[in-house]
């Protein structure tokens, strides 16, 4: 598994390529819900939990959304679209001061998941491939 993390540039959009919807069938709905679950655990306990909600009920919406939207875009059914309408990631961000350290806690709490997680290889590496492009596409601040 290579959770190599790739170096971004605020304002460039590299190409991205969704996971492959396999990953979903092997973790399923339940699965995901449980990983963008345990994440953000994991984020709310990190140096850039301010970035996410404060309260348990507020937590617990943004852990939704986000499980929709991932859902959603390993080619399950359309809930982030239903729920909130066109994704426009980039924008939804913009309000939060994302940088490359903001992003790299972000993908390894990811990697602290995914790395356990009991799917096949290359699904987990289409998933993470995804992560770590996805994520370049949020960056909205320069480092300080």
């Amino acid at each position: 598994m290579d959770f190599s993390i790739t170096q971004g540039q605020v304002g460039v959009r590299p190409p991205v390529t969704k996971p492959d919807p396999r990953f979903l069938t092997a973790i399923g709905e339940e699965g995901m819900r449980k990983l963008v679950s345990d994440h953000y655990d994991l984020l709310a306990q990190s140096d850039i939990k301010d970035l996410f909600p404060p309260t348990e009920k507020g937590l617990a919406l943004a852990k939704q959304h986000s499980a929709d939207f991932f859902i959603q875009i390993c080619g399950g059914p359309t809930y982030f679209n239903q729920n909130r309408g066109a994704p426009m990631m980039a924008a939804r961000h913009q309000p939060f001061k994302i940088n490359q350290k903001a992003r790299r806690i972000w993908l390894e709490s990811y990697i602290m998941i995914l790395k356990d997680l009991d799917v096949e290889e290359e699904l987990k590496q289409s998933f993470w491939n995804y992560l770590d492009i996805f994520s370049i596409w949020m960056m909205n601040t320069v480092e300080e």
